[in-house]
């Protein structure tokens, strides 16, 4: 017998609630993004823990990132 999961899924980031009005500077987000990296090197990819900290971390670094790139380049 199977679970359908499908009902109970919830997506990461849903760009009508998730979206900030405010975009940190490109410098700004670069050093955080870097120090998000730095904190998540070395961490154990057999701990799932660890591995579901750093992907959400790092997501939201990346959709940072991203969107401070966008309005440098006026995208």
């Amino acid at each position: 017998m199977t679970v359908d999961t499908s009902a109970m899924h919830t997506s990461l980031f849903d760009p009508a609630v998730d979206r900030t009005p405010w975009v940190p500077p490109l410098d700004q987000i670069l050093k955080t993004a870097r120090e998000e990296l730095d904190e998540h090197a070395g961490a154990n990819i057999h701990d799932r823990d660890a591995m579901l900290r750093a992907a959400v971390g790092l997501e939201m670094r990346l959709r940072q990132l991203v969107a401070a790139l966008d309005k440098e380049a006026g995208r």
